[in-house]
């Protein structure tokens, strides 16, 4: 299980009816919620769901795929 960090941007398996597919990461715990970089839109998924929809996840200034992810250890 990767973890994820607040504010963390992501894109998941399919866009927003908006048109937008990048996501930030508002709280992480059992469940997750999200706000859309598009509409400012705010969503819950759990854990199990967002495991399961997310595909991407932003480094520094370009998307990685979440299989190539590593986060540092600090």
């Amino acid at each position: 299980m990767l973890v994820y960090e607040l504010g963390d941007i992501v894109t998941l398996k399919k866009g927003h009816p908006c048109g937008e597919n990048k996501w930030e990461i508002l709280r992480t715990g059992v469940d997750i919620k999200l706000k859309c970089l598009g509409c400012e839109r705010q969503v819950w998924l759990s854990r199990m769901e967002f495991e399961k929809r997310v595909r991407k996840i932003k480094e520094g200034d370009k998307f990685v795929s979440i299989v190539h992810h590593k986060k540092s250890e600090d």
